[in-house]
């Protein structure tokens, strides 16, 4: 775990808009966007630039829901008829001003990149990938998406910022959008808005109460909950307040979610990381997936890479029982012994994470976590959601 104002020296492009935020407490509603900024807002609202000119960006990521999936399907679904199943679970578009790109640190952990798998380098690259994405906006090519926005009703707007021949240039044009995509989320204060309850607490503007108090001691206490190993919930070396990540990849053995379709197949796995071309050789990787932030986790209907869980209780529980009551969890080989780590092939089972508190307890052990403390845990986790106001 490292402190994250190491990114402003490596990657400043980046924070650079986020660390503007945080200096102004990411309160109040936030200055004007600019004009590259305005054209992705109503990019990221549009459903016309879709196959289906059903789906936008906002479809999968809408503001109420943490800038996240809006229901509790596992997945969402797109494609030309809005009928294709996606495989992975929508995660928040919030807090990732501070991201990087993907890249391993000199101890040789991944860190960094966009997605579950970390295989966008920045938030431009993220915007574009579910445009041309079969299971998501359905796009054959660039030059399909280009198309599509200069029937859009903003389109005199997009050529008035970025010249009136850009259309002409769907290479040109398709990059302009992403980029505008991404200054969007950077620029509007509802992607890095700062407004939790927990963000006054260290303003000073507030106090936890004792069950949120408690809730707090766990999450960082090492020997129980041990969230903050990978879920940072202290201000950076600059001030900055915690974005409740490390940006790193974890294998939790996640149970395999039968609800996508793509898993009825039993020789199909999602291998995380080691799925990836650039890293298939890498078994020790395989199926780790993103840390994410834990900002606005209270606001999620589903929960992990493939949306096993629909509640923070089921999954802290998880947590806690993995190890000791796996029958809880995993279904039973025809002999009757437990298929634990389902979701992944049995020669990568060793990838799983076995070693660090809570997941080091086997059967017989008791939990890290009771379920009082569960309760407590979750108790903060709510502090976690912008828009908080005091009652």
């Amino acid at each position: 775990m490292r402190p994250l104002g190491w990114l402003s020296c490596r990657f400043p492009w980046l924070v650079a808009a986020a660390a503007l935020l945080v200096a102004c407490g990411g309160a109040g509603s936030g200055p004007a966007l600019s004009p590259e900024a305005a054209i992705g807002q109503r990019a990221f609202n549009d459903p016309s630039l879709s196959a289906s000119g059903r789906l936008s960006c906002a479809s999968c990521h809408a503001a109420e829901a943490g800038h996240g999936a809006p229901n509790s399907l596992a997945v969402q679904f797109g494609g030309m008829g809005l009928d294709v199943q996606g495989q992975r679970a929508s995660q928040s578009l919030r807090y990732l001003a501070a991201n990087a790109a993907f890249h391993f640190d000199p101890d040789g952990t991944p860190t960094g990149g966009f997605f579950w798998d970390g295989r966008a380098d920045s938030l431009a690259e993220q915007a574009g990938i579910p445009l041309l994405g079969a299971r998501e906006m359905a796009n054959p090519d660039k030059a399909s998406v280009v198309e599509k926005l200069a029937r859009a009703q903003w389109a005199d707007e997009f050529k008035a910022v970025y010249g009136a021949d850009i259309l002409g240039d769907a290479d040109r044009a398709f990059d302009k959008l992403t980029q505008s995509l991404q200054r969007f989320q950077l620029e509007d204060v509802s992607f890095n808005a700062y407004t939790s309850k927990f963000d006054e607490v260290l303003r000073g503007n507030a106090v936890l109460t004792v069950r949120e108090s408690r809730g707090l001691a766990l999450f960082n206490d090492p020997a129980k909950g041990n969230c903050a190993a990978c879920h940072t919930s202290t201000k950076a070396a600059d001030g900055s307040h915690p974005l409740f990540t490390d940006f790193s990849f974890d294998n939790l053995g996640i149970p395999r979610n039968m609800d996508i379709a793509t898993n009825q197949n039993p020789a199909s796995f999602d291998l995380g990381l080691c799925g990836r071309p650039d890293l298939r050789d890498r078994d020790d990787l395989c199926g780790a997936f993103k840390v994410p932030s834990l900002r606005n986790v209270a606001l999620r209907q589903v929960l992990f890479h493939n949306g096993k869980f629909k509640s923070l209780k089921d999954a802290l529980t998880f947590y806690v029982q993995r190890d000791i009551a796996p029958h809880k969890w995993y279904p039973r080989n025809p002999d009757g012994s437990i298929a634990k780590f389902d979701d992944l092939p049995v020669r990568l089972h060793s990838s799983v994470n076995t070693n660090e508190a809570p997941y080091d307890r086997k059967p017989g052990d008791m939990p890290a976590l009771n379920d009082r403390e569960i309760d407590d845990v979750i108790a903060f986790l709510r502090t976690l959601s912008d828009g908080w106001r005091v009652r």
